[in-house]
């Protein structure tokens, strides 16, 4: 039990990890240097899909699996050293050039927009996060974010943007305490004898989840399935990943293939609910940036920037500082 630990499998969808080093082939140095000498120490990544055909991102407060996106890149808030200390991530460089950028916007304004005498890491790491969601950012990028990694805009109203990326890391992350979403349940009088977990494009129309012969969901709002990553909803990832399968390897399929769904089918139905609040909480803080109609996007707020206001986001986790970029600021 001292080496399990829960690990992100795939979104919203939490599994337990025999996590010894030395009986592990997928543990890197990385995962220590993220989670600590137990993988188990407190932090935030947000983790992004690298070089995939698509672009996804989902915030997590444990490992996650490198597939779990599609060769997931993870950028957490912190690190640890082998000392066991907590450090930012987040330079100082990154930092500094965040608040001398703001600084010189906003003027006499920087300290009542940042909420304070300058700009901490943590509305930083929210800031982007949100830019990340946003889909103006992701249509003008959308070739770039599949093949190199992001480039972050210093958008003209940082402050709005920190909050909502607070917003969307804190459902992100606490997806498990989320309130279940007041869905209706319709359970047919004979026991159920095959499990479904479908979603079909009448299912969605109709706003339900076929969980099993017996068992339906209904009520799903239509912005609940729009909260996609990658080819897949938030709601259908967890339908699959609770699907019953047969394993290829026939000594495998005879010895080990002791998973049914009956026994877990509760705790889906309530994931569900929770996850279908996460969405359409999601979508409504999406829908609030930009959102698309008749082919157009609709744009809300001020992303004006300029050219140094466009910065490579590697740059901004574990650089060596420039003290001399710091001395012309």
């Amino acid at each position: 039990d001292a080496n399990r630990i829960q690990s992100l499998y795939r979104p919203f969808t939490i599994k337990h990890h025999f996590a010894d080093f030395t009986m592990n082939d997928v543990l890197t140095k990385n995962h220590y240097t993220m989670f600590g000498a137990g993988l188990n120490q407190p932090n935030k990544d947000i983790n992004f899909s690298d070089r995939s055909n698509w672009f996804g991102v989902l915030a997590s407060d444990r490992p996650i699996d490198y597939d779990a996106l599609g060769r997931t890149q993870s950028l957490p808030l912190y690190r640890y050293t082998d000392e066991g200390e907590r450090v930012l991530n987040i330079t100082e460089w990154g930092i500094a050039r965040v608040n001398a950028y703001y600084r010189k916007r906003w003027g006499r304004h920087f300290e009542a927009a940042a909420g304070g005498a300058s700009i901490g890491a943590e509305d930083i790491f929210a800031y982007a996060y949100a830019v990340l969601h946003d889909p103006v950012y992701r249509h003008d990028y959308q070739v770039d974010l599949l093949r190199e990694f992001p480039r972050l805009p210093l958008y003209a109203d940082f402050d709005l943007w920190a909050k909502i990326g607070h917003k969307l890391l804190d459902l992100h992350i606490g997806f498990m305490d989320a309130e279940p979403y007041p869905l209706e349940r319709l359970d047919g009088p004979n026991p159920p004898s095959k499990v479904m977990l479908r979603a079909n494009a009448k299912d969605k129309e109709q706003g339900v989840i076929r969980i099993d012969d017996q068992t339906a969901l209904s009520g799903i709002p239509p912005s609940a399935w729009r909260y996609r990553l990658g080819s897949r909803s938030a709601l259908e990832w967890i339908l699959d990943q609770h699907k019953e399968r047969k394993p290829r390897d026939a000594a495998i399929r005879e010895r080990f293939d002791a998973y049914r769904f009956a026994p877990h089918k509760e705790r889906v139905i309530d994931l569900l609910m929770r996850v279908c609040t996460v969405s359409v909480a999601t979508m409504d803080l999406v829908d609030d940036m930009a959102y698309w109609r008749n082919g157009r996007l609709l744009v809300f707020g001020d992303r004006e920037e300029d050219e140094l206001g466009l910065l490579s986001w590697a740059q901004w986790f574990n650089e060596p500082e420039d003290e001399e970029w710091l001395a012309q600021w």
